[in-house]
């Protein structure tokens, strides 16, 4: 019978094992310690964005939707019937007050005038004849060597012969104004566009043919509309001494933005708004020009009107990530000098550039937490550093240890006075 081996591993000594825990967790004891209380190795404050508050006199501005509408408009029209014979004008061109734009056959007009100019010729030759013989007759009256009954007829010839010659004259006056409308000018002075009508077109035939349109485009108007309940609210403002009004053109300062998000250069001023209110959508229609002598307005364009109204004094511009709004109230994280975090309860007006106007709640010199809201701790402590907005994408910062870049570091949100931000 075969006997299997069975190789057996050598036992430990027992005082070796209990020599190496020992180690293990003297070991771990001196790595894991937790620190004693008040000692030196504690957590140290979280760093935490802030901005110290600097009041100042900000611009209410709201932006509303608004659309581009030519100053001027004017429809060419053909008074005149007949056949279009010239187009006197490059479509799409600029046109001046009184420039010839299309011929319209004129024949008709012209015989129709010296039809009126013989008439009126022969109304003079009878007032000449009739007047001759009211003259004749008279010391033949006075002289009882004609009846007054003669003399009386031969007055009212004369005064016959007066109204016909006015009448001469009258058609002679209508045939030259129809012979000049043959020649069709321009009523305003603009940009034309293209022609309705070709040559050989017969137009004016029972109504006024449309033969083009001029639109004036320097200045434009824009016309834009406002709530109602931000009307009345900003008027209750104004008279409380809460704010005060705009000191730009016409009392309101106009910005046009563009479909692309730019700004239009030059500004506008308010000419007026609407003393009704749409009431379907409770809106107030407003009204601004706007200089556009470069030509890139055009009609009919969607834009966006800044329309600054009025200022408010000791107000506050804050970043939007500052300011928690909810249906409640809005309110902001206020970091005290011993760097312990507390909200507060503020007031918020427009939107400005990304920024809230905040109108109350806050005071010079307080600190306003911006970022590092996810590092906040019950109970514990912070330290505020100023806060600096990021840099656009793609912007490259030059460095600033050094001297020949010329640059100055970045000045945070807290350097900046309120009112320079607006």
């Amino acid at each position: 019978m075969a006997v299997s081996r069975t190789s057996a591993l050598p036992v430990p000594n027992t005082k070796y094992l209990i020599v190496l825990a020992a180690l293990v967790l003297s070991a771990c004891g001196k790595g894991g310690q937790a620190p004693a209380p008040g000692g030196g190795g504690g957590m140290p404050p979280a760093e935490v964005g802030v901005i110290t508050v600097t009041t100042g006199e900000v611009g209410l501005v709201n932006e509303l939707p608004g659309r581009l509408e030519a100053s001027r408009v004017a429809q060419v029209r053909a008074r005149a019937a007949g056949i279009v014979q010239k187009r006197l004008f490059r479509e799409g061109s600029d046109v001046r007050q009184g420039q010839p734009l299309f011929t319209i056959d004129s024949a008709p007009y012209a015989a129709a005038q010296a039809g009126a100019q013989a008439t009126l010729a022969r109304a003079q030759a009878n007032l000449g004849q009739a007047s001759a013989l009211a003259e004749r007759y008279k010391p033949l009256v006075e002289a009882n060597a004609i009846s007054k009954q003669e003399y009386a007829n031969a007055v009212a010839a004369q005064k016959a012969a007066e109204a016909e010659v006015a009448a001469g004259r009258a058609a002679v006056q209508t045939a030259g104004i129809n012979l000049n409308y043959a020649s069709v000018t321009a009523p305003i002075s603009g940009r034309i566009g293209r022609a309705l009508v070709t040559e050989g077109a017969l137009v004016g035939q029972g109504e006024a043919t449309p033969l083009a349109m001029i639109q004036q485009t320097n200045p434009m108007y824009v016309n834009f509309t406002q709530s109602a309940s931000d009307v009345l609210k900003l008027r209750s403002a104004l008279a409380q001494g809460k704010i005060k009004r705009a000191t730009g053109v016409d009392g309101a300062l106009v910005r046009v933005v563009l479909e692309d998000g730019t700004e239009y250069p030059q500004p506008g001023k308010l000419l007026f708004s609407d003393l009704s209110v749409d009431p379907t959508s409770g809106q107030i229609t407003l009204r601004a020009e706007v200089p556009n002598a470069n030509g890139v307005l055009l009609p009919g364009l969607y834009v966006r009107v800044r329309l600054e109204q009025a200022k408010a004094g000791n107000a506050v511009l804050l970043p939007q990530q500052a300011v928690t709004r909810t249906p409640q109230g809005d309110s902001v994280m206020i970091v005290g000098a011993d760097g312990k975090v507390s909200p507060r309860t503020i007031k918020v007006g427009s939107e400005q550039a990304g920024q809230w106007v905040v109108m109350d709640g806050l005071k010079a010199g307080e600190q306003v937490m911006v970022d590092g809201f996810q590092k906040l701790r019950p109970g514990a402590a912070v330290k505020p550093v100023p806060w600096s907005p990021p840099r656009a994408p793609g912007s490259v910062a030059a460095p600033a240890s050094s001297p020949a870049s010329g640059a100055a570091a970045p000045a945070s949100a807290a350097s900046v006075p309120a009112a320079a931000k607006s």
